[in-house]
């Protein structure tokens, strides 16, 4: 018997990246130049907040997905926080409220108004302080409405209830910066990634760590849950400095399935996965390209598609919610793409190639909605409830109903778990050691500055009044 190649069939085979026309993308942004490793971007059905350079603070743009073009160099900002703002997340569940973090140690909540900013918005509706360091994650619950995950460089992450503007749990088993959290689809899993080179998968009600893998072949930096088949990608660096992907079994993290290299770029690899379709996503910091394959559940696991070519480098990826997407045109995926160099944001919309213009049920199957499935008090109670699920045939346009309310609040300490969160500082990592000590030296140079202009200052008052004693007149 001849031998034949093994062809896999796959109805995504052919996907491919269309760029929006220059009119679509959004110009003339100021994106922010911060170096840390997060997308500084978010967006839903309704809107797109970015980060933005700014002085004296941090602040981001909120721009309404209608308004496209050229944005005005005075278009108004959230701009309330003291520190650069590290995170942005849109609440899944009402589309115009908006959570980000700042190296100021807090977490914030603003509620966008319809149709977008008239004017510069400096107060929040809530402002959370629990951090004593500054707050580079936030991540929203996926079936709980108004639970709200934060990770700081104090190496907690605080998991705050909205309805009361509280931290109500703190899981404390890090012990360097952690870089990533994801949800498994229920929510009743959290995994990380953290400085330490450790993966966690955690149980976040409890803090209790499941799983822990010490990755020393394959240094993890983000992670994703693969939905509801027990398990999670992570991406990150191998022993020659390349980049790798490892597949793991989220109750077994001894070894992983796989581990493949992907090339020998040093950008970040950001991974993005659609659980609707099986599909995973790989774009790397720093260059153009996105990457896209197939999962499946068995061997080999993992299988290649194409990939997406842009000359253009992006500083990080917003990922349009499935609700907001165009079915007519069988987008299965939309990115957002920031480029630092043209202060454009550009769309690229990944398209499953079709000649029928009818709704395509084989691609678009039931996926979770805009409805919580959650009250706060019943998940921290230890009820566990997969999202509620929508049909994007008729109910991709529908509106949630439901309203934030902020509680009102009196500043005081922050205790949980018996621990008053701001008094609790932890030791000091190298890097802001290092910090504080040429901050240090560059104060003792102002100083030393100072003075030798007093001392020089001195010797000509010295001067001037010995000349003025030996003048002839005082003779």
């Amino acid at each position: 018997m001849s031998w034949r190649p093994q062809y896999r069939s796959s109805k995504f085979r052919n996907v491919y990246g269309k760029v929006a026309s220059r009119e679509h993308c959004f110009d003339g942004i100021p994106i922010t130049k911060n170096v840390h490793d997060n997308h500084f971007c978010a967006v839903n059905a309704r809107f797109l907040a970015i980060v933005t350079e700014s002085a004296g603070g941090g602040s981001f743009l909120v721009i309404p997905l209608e308004q496209t073009g050229r944005i005005e160099p005075n278009y108004p900002k959230v701009c309330g926080h003291q520190g650069n703002v590290l995170d942005i997340k849109w609440n899944p569940f009402i589309e115009n409220i908006i959570a980000s973090c700042s190296e100021d140690t807090s977490v914030r909540i603003w509620e966008i108004p319809e149709g977008g900013l008239k004017r510069n918005m400096t107060e929040a509706v809530l402002e959370l302080y629990g951090h004593s360091r500054r707050v580079g994650l936030v991540e929203w619950h996926p079936t709980t409405n108004n639970i709200l995950f934060s990770a700081g460089y104090d190496y907690k992450v605080l998991i705050w209830n909205l309805d009361i503007g509280e931290p109500v749990k703190m899981i404390d088993c890090h012990t360097d910066v952690i870089l990533c959290m994801s949800f498994n689809t229920d929510g009743s899993l959290l995994a990380t990634t953290c400085k330490d080179k450790k993966l966690r998968v955690v149980e976040p009600r409890s803090g209790r760590v499941l799983q822990e893998a010490s990755c020393k072949n394959h240094r993890v930096n983000r992670v994703v849950f693969l939905g509801s088949t027990k398990r999670l990608l992570t991406t990150g660096v191998s022993r020659w400095n390349t980049r790798q992907i490892a597949l793991w079994d989220q109750e077994d993290l001894s070894m992983p399935l796989i581990e493949e290299e992907i090339d020998g770029l040093s950008g970040l690899l950001f991974p993005f996965y659609d659980a609707d379709t099986h599909m995973l996503y790989l774009a790397g910091k720093g260059d153009g390209n996105i990457r896209y394959y197939e999962i499946g559940s068995e061997k080999p696991y993992l299988s290649y598609l194409m990939e997406f070519r842009s000359p253009a480098p992006q500083k990080g990826l917003g990922v349009m919610p499935k609700h907001g997407l165009d079915v007519s045109a069988c987008e299965v995926f939309r990115f957002y793409k920031l480029i630092t160099l043209k202060g454009l944001i550009e769309p690229i919309s990944m398209i499953v190639p079709r000649r029928s213009e009818t709704y395509q049920e084989d691609i678009y199957p039931m996926t979770p909605g805009t409805e919580p499935a959650l009250t706060p008090d019943e998940w921290l109670s230890g009820v566990n409830r997969d999202p509620i699920l929508m049909s994007l045939k008729e109910g991709y346009k529908k509106t949630s109903k439901i309203v934030f309310k902020a509680p009102v609040k009196e500043k005081k300490s922050v205790v949980v778990n018996g621990i008053d969160l701001l008094e609790n500082v932890p030791p000091r990592t190298e890097n802001e050691l290092l910090r504080m000590f040429f901050r240090q030296q560059d104060e003792i140079r102002r100083l030393k500055d100072e003075l030798s202009q007093k001392d020089i200052r001195i010797r000509q008052l010295q001067l001037e009044l010995k000349n003025l004693r030996n003048s002839p007149k005082n003779n």
